[in-house]
């Protein structure tokens, strides 16, 4: 049926159709915005800078700055696995976490890592000081413990 040249669609379809684009333009342009305002691309480098786009973040960072492995290693090193996609994968699902904490506000006063990303980044140690811990265990268990026991201000001295 001919609606006469006129821009709005006639049939309820089209006008369906013509809601939902709008509705997903008004996602995606949010989304983007968002994303652009909350520096997102920085959080694809390996540059520690990215991790005080966050205010919350500053006494990590300059926690970082005195600590022994500043000149060695950033936050990825320690705090991403270091294979693709491994690393993206980790990324993606902590800046997911972080986006959703600091948008509520519901994050702890004092930060503290959880238990997977304690995993990741014993992981790392390990692996970055793989010759020096390759014999020692735990006695029984055979487990390597846990680097932070002995070594807790190495990423981020007090």
């Amino acid at each position: 049926m001919d609606n006469g040249g006129s821009f709005w669609p006639n049939s309820r379809w089209q006008q369906g159709l013509l809601g939902l684009t709008g509705l997903l333009g008004v996602l995606v342009g949010l989304g983007l915005f968002t994303f652009n305002f909350a520096e997102g691309l920085s959080y694809l480098s390996d540059d520690p800078e990215a991790c005080v786009n966050c205010h919350i973040m500053r006494q990590q960072y300059d926690g970082w700055n005195r600590a022994s492995h500043h000149d060695v290693a950033s936050c990825n090193d320690c705090h991403t696995p270091h294979r693709f996609p491994d690393k993206y994968v980790v990324k993606a699902v902590n800046g997911w976490n972080h986006s959703v904490a600091f948008t509520t506000g519901n994050f702890p006063n004092t930060i503290r890592i959880r238990a997977f990303n304690a995993e990741v980044t014993q992981d790392n140690c390990v692996e970055c000081h793989e010759t020096m811990v390759s014999n020692l265990h735990e006695p029984g268990s055979g487990a390597t413990p846990a680097c932070v026991t002995c070594h807790a201000d190495v990423g981020h001295s007090p």
